[in-house]
């Protein structure tokens, strides 16, 4: 599909998106690029790399693999991710300490909104379809209720959290920023890209890459043999993170990892029974306003649907 610079610019700030909410503990990119609409485009751009795209380039030129391979998607989307990486991550990280509470309820809303648009994007349902959404919930929800673990700077952990890390990047529901937490990791990786850690930052991505590419093709195979079944995952995996990002939550332990404190165990509470410092009508009314964002994104992405055929 022909695409113009506008387009590709729109991309971009999909990307920018992505990584904007990979970086927060608890959002992942995976759930915007679902509502951006690319997700399907994404993942099977990703799964198509092999070795026959370098037979392509042989016998028919690099413009002919680039195509093949829908590069132009890709680097436009890598762009805004590294933009956001370099650049939300502070950001992010200012507002998760200064203001948690607000900043936690403007992603509750934006989550929430997201199980209702992917959901309906299930042409049917029926008894499998609701015990998958319920299987990935369940899922989602223990994963998101485990304690952080001590993490390590050896080259071959690095390599397994960027591997790991990235896998829940690309599924909706589970945050790879909150993967990297549970590996002990995010400090590492966070401080890293702060600093322009370049060496490390290499380790991460040279494992995100090999993560990447094993795990798109098992996803692009499921979208192309039970993308209904697929599909309900999906959405039970978001439903199942929003125990990790509601907004008021009462602090049962924390443990210090080098010069950080973390949280090992939390709970949910009623907004009433919070006893930090947070202006609830401000948090609901963000909350609303993350709802009411993925409900305009939508609107807008279908008066014109940004689409490619995924590569094969």
């Amino acid at each position: 599909m022909q695409r113009s610079i506008r387009d590709y610019f729109t991309i971009t700030l999909k990307g920018m998106a992505m990584g904007a909410a990979d970086v927060v503990p608890g959002v992942s990119g995976g759930t915007i690029a679902f509502i951006s609409g690319i997700y399907e485009e994404l993942i099977g751009t990703i799964g198509g790399v092999n070795i026959s795209l370098l037979k392509t380039w042989k016998k028919e030129g690099f413009s002919a693999m680039w195509k093949e391979f829908n590069g132009s998607f890709l680097v436009a989307l890598l762009l805004g991710i590294l933009i956001s990486i370099f650049t939300v991550m502070r950001l992010t990280n200012y507002l998760l300490e200064a203001h948690p509470v607000l900043i936690w309820s403007f992603f509750f809303g934006l989550v929430l909104a997201s199980i209702w648009f992917v959901g309906k994007q299930i042409p049917q349902w029926d008894f499998k379809v609701v015990m998958a959404l319920l299987v990935g919930a369940l899922v989602a929800f223990y994963i998101v209720s485990l304690p952080p673990m001590a993490g390590s700077s050896s080259t071959l952990f690095l390599f397994f959290a960027g591997a790991v890390a990235v896998c829940a990047m690309i599924l909706p529901g589970i945050s790879g920023a909150f993967i990297l937490l549970l590996l002990g990791s995010y400090k590492t990786v966070s401080e890293a890209a702060h600093n322009f850690d370049i060496k490390t930052l290499a380790i991460v991505a040279v494992g995100a890459i090999f993560g990447l590419l094993t795990f798109s093709r098992l996803l692009k195979w499921l979208f192309n043999n039970y993308s209904t079944i697929t599909l309900a995952v999906l959405t039970g995996f978001i439903a199942g993170s929003l125990n990790k990002i509601w907004p008021w939550k009462e602090v049962l332990e924390t443990a210090v990892y080098g010069d950080k404190e973390v949280v090992i165990r939390e709970t949910s509470v009623l907004p009433w029974n919070f006893e930090g410092e947070a202006n609830t009508f401000f948090a609901l009314l963000l909350m609303v306003a993350g709802f009411v964002l993925i409900l305009a994104l939508e609107y807008f992405a279908s008066q014109k649907p940004l689409s490619a055929n995924a590569a094969n």
